[in-house]
């Protein structure tokens, strides 16, 4: 048998132990809220494909690539054990049974690892929480397609309600209009599922999720309680009103918290999920994601302050435009974003440096930041370059960022390549807060210059999702336990 036969011998075995997981791990999400993840990136819902590129992936932050028979006894032993809700890791799972020297089998080493989520330990499966979105655009179809996605076994989070201008409804065909943005992006792509329309009741059906489309122009106009909603979560995504007596407003019969998707103002709590997340108080009603940007810096930021100390920082941010750019030159308020967006580069202010305050407010660094709009339609870049309180080098800072990238309480926020040839485009999709680009990395004595992708729109939007798990209850533990 030749080498070339060998290695397609051992691509079809793998299509197979794949193609093997793809009911386990369906099953387990349905049944039991379990949600099987590979170094934090979910198997959920992924093709044969997908989960071996998903492996294959791991090569770039774990230094070899981990294949799926190294991976597929642990989930096989996930099967025997009385699982409640929670997040399991098999990457993270085989990766530490590697290491053990004690001789235990899978099955022992995975049972007394997951031990938390068996047996009287485990939390048991609680309430759908209705969520509405106040809002429609970038972020809220994004934001929509996570919650369509998470429904899973019909617990945890359930879109209820999406609230558009009421001036809407007598235009002809807006659901149809509507349901049909949902259902194609152009960078995101289609829809996974499927997509009805009742325009007799203003429902949009997404995967059996029934979701109510009300027209208003004001919060004042909507009874949620009319449409059976309670308790809800309410996600603005308007941006309209961003300081507490504005965001107040949605707090109506129906309504229990809202939380914004732009930075907050005044005395409302900016929270970047993975840093300051486990601040907000339970009796906390209205709380702000911030900016996209804040979220890209904040975990890095975090991760050099608590290994190397901050004295101080810029952070340059090249940004995707945006829809408050014109298209072409016109007036617009604001200087310079009146130019043409797909035509320039275009130097504007960024909030996400002051920000930094309020997610990490025993930083004592003072960070300063600016922003130049570029023409592509997503995915941006922070150059976030760091005075800090010891000399290092590039080698012991690349280490410190791919360890927290796998191991820590940042996982789910740091993403970490090695890729050589890697660009904007690559990281459409990222479910990461950003991305160290370890090749462009620079690091002289103590000063760093680290660089950092993020999806500004659908890694942002998983943040979102991420903070109003946290604030419903339905943030499920991840095992084995990130290293703190």
């Amino acid at each position: 048998m030749t080498v070339k036969d060998d290695s397609f011998t051992n691509w079809m075995r793998r299509e197979e132990i794949a193609e093997s997981m793809i009911p386990i791990i369906g099953k387990l999400h349905r049944e039991r809220d379990v949600t099987v993840l590979l170094h934090s990136r979910s198997l959920v819902n992924k093709s044969v494909v997908s989960i071996l590129k998903t492996h294959r992936f791991a090569r770039q932050i774990a230094g070899e690539e981990l294949s799926v028979t190294d991976t597929w006894p642990f989930l096989q032993a996930l099967t025997t054990l009385d699982l409640g809700p929670s997040q399991i890791d098999i990457g993270m799972l085989a990766a530490t049974y590697a290491t053990d020297d004690r001789g235990l089998t899978v099955e022992q080493f995975t049972a007394e690892a997951v031990a938390g989520a068996t047996g009287a330990d485990r939390i048991e499966r609680r309430a759908p929480r209705d969520v509405v979105l106040y809002g429609f655009g970038r972020i809220g179809r994004l934001v929509a397609r996570l919650l369509i996605e998470k429904a899973g076994s019909g617990n945890g989070l359930r879109l209820r309600a999406i609230v558009v201008r009421g001036d809407a409804a007598r235009a002809g065909g807006d659901l149809v209009k509507r349901a049909s943005l949902l259902r194609r992006d152009s960078i995101h792509g289609q829809f996974q599922g499927t997509i009805t329309v009742d325009e007799a009741n203003r429902t949009i059906v997404a995967n059996g999720n029934e979701i109510k489309v009300i027209y208003a122009n004001d919060p004042s106009e909507v009874d949620y309680t009319a449409y059976g909603i309670k308790d809800a979560i309410l996600i603005d995504n308007t941006g309209k009103w961003r300081d507490r007596e504005g965001l107040s407003q949605h707090l109506r019969p129906g309504i229990d918290k809202v939380v914004l998707t732009a930075p907050g103002k005044g005395d409302v709590p900016n929270i970047v999920h993975g840093v300051n997340h486990d601040t907000v108080k339970p009796d906390e009603q209205i709380l702000s994601c911030a900016s996209c940007t804040t979220n890209a810096i904040v975990p890095p930021l975090k991760a050099m302050e608590d290994e190397f100390g901050v004295v101080r920082g810029h952070v340059e941010t090249v940004h995707s435009f945006t829809n408050d750019q014109n298209l072409l030159d016109n007036y617009h308020k604001a200087d310079r974003r009146g130019r043409s967006a797909p035509l320039n580069m275009v130097i504007t202010e960024t909030g996400a440096a002051s920000a930094v305050a309020k997610a990490l407010p025993d930083l004592k660094a003072r960070i300063t930041g600016s922003s130049i709009r570029v023409p592509v339609p997503d995915v941006s870049i922070a150059i976030l370059n760091l005075q800090l309180a010891r000399e290092t080098t590039r080698e012991e800072v690349l280490d410190h960022l791919r360890e927290v990238s796998l191991t820590s309480p940042l996982k789910r926020q740091i993403d970490f390549t090695t890729a050589p040839d890697a660009v904007s485009s690559d990281f459409i999709g990222s479910r990461h807060a950003s991305i160290v680009d370890a090749g462009a990395t620079k690091v002289e004595g103590d000063n760093a210059i680290l660089y950092l992708w993020y999806d500004n729109e659908f890694g942002y939007s998983c943040q979102v999702i991420r903070v109003v798990q946290h604030v419903s209850g339905v943030e499920y533990p991840t095992y084995p336990a990130p290293a703190v």
